[in-house]
């Protein structure tokens, strides 16, 4: 399960613009027609720079739920 979010500005539980940055690594498989296929991609490292509410906009607001409160909501 991935990370949740609520927004005390508005309640806000299921819509938030997420900005990260993400380092990967794949293996990429190019068809005799030049199609490619992105395989076996691993994040080794991912960094969330922006979360911000899309309801009210609100960035400064929007805390991260702990797991016990992410299974409450």
């Amino acid at each position: 399960m991935g990370t949740r979010y609520r927004c005390r500005a508005c309640g806000n539980l299921t819509r938030f613009d997420v900005t990260t940055t993400r380092r990967t690594r794949a293996f990429h498989h190019y068809s005799i027609g030049g199609e490619l296929t992105v395989e076996d991609e691993e994040v080794l490292a991912e960094t969330v720079e922006e979360v911000a509410c899309r309801w009210c906009g609100s960035g400064g607001s929007v805390e991260v739920l702990e797991e016990a409160d992410a299974t409450d909501a």
